[in-house]
């Protein structure tokens, strides 16, 4: 009897979350961001982190609609995990449920806030938080905990208040063990590998500035 209860809850709570609608103001947002074909533009990276002392580095971004951002210099190698994701492709990638948190300010900004929880387990996080400029249509901060990479706070910040992207992105990450969150091979970067080894989270800050950017829709 108590198993025939607990299936019968088990299959009305996949029936909800199969049944419930995602957040009309997010889908928005989607819409906007997929109504992007490609951009490209100029960046300029800066780092915050203890075991990594690094000049400014120049670079290009470019994006194509269906594929993952890229980042390309003459001095350095970056893999666009995390805070490159621009277009939440990564989000938007497999089936989740939204769920509303009500209403925070962030920076002056009235922002509706929301969980996302991914519903399959292909996505590599487990779960997302939102705070979203209903008004511009747009993403200012996401906190992302991911899978096997850590967790990683996005910060967007506009130039325009009509801008669908940000002009400058700050990237604070929390991991563990010897993964970060990135990769560097250029001149005047030094890296302590034995502070990388040590145990215990990694934390630290990464600043992207985007300038010139041009955008195809």
């Amino acid at each position: 009897m108590k198993r025939l209860s607990f299936l019968f809850l088990f299959f009305i709570s996949l029936n909800l979350i199969s049944g419930q609608e995602i957040d009309n103001d997010l889908l928005q947002i989607k819409r906007r961001m997929d109504s992007i074909k490609s951009f490209n533009a100029n960046i300029e990276l800066d780092v915050d982190i203890s075991f990594i002392n690094m000049p400014t580095k120049y670079g290009k971004v470019r994006y194509d609609k269906g594929e993952s951002t890229k980042v390309t210099s003459n001095d350095f190698i970056m893999l666009p995990k995390r805070g490159l994701d621009l277009t939440l492709n990564e989000i938007f990638r497999h089936p989740f449920i939204t769920v509303n948190r009500g209403e925070e300010y962030h920076k002056g900004v009235l922002c509706k806030v929301i969980n996302i929880i991914p519903t399959s387990s292909k996505a590599n996080f487990s779960i997302a938080t939102l705070f979203m400029d209903v008004r511009a249509k747009r993403i200012i901060k996401s906190e992302i905990s991911t899978k096997t990479e850590g967790v990683f706070t996005i910060y967007m910040d506009y130039q325009h208040y009509m801008d669908a992207l940000p002009a400058t992105v700050e990237v604070q990450f929390a991991v563990s063990g010897v993964k970060i969150p990135l990769r560097f091979l250029g001149k005047e970067t030094e890296v302590d590998r034995k502070a990388i080894k040590k145990e215990g989270s990694k934390t630290g800050k990464i600043f992207l500035t985007l300038s010139e950017v041009q955008i195809v829709k």
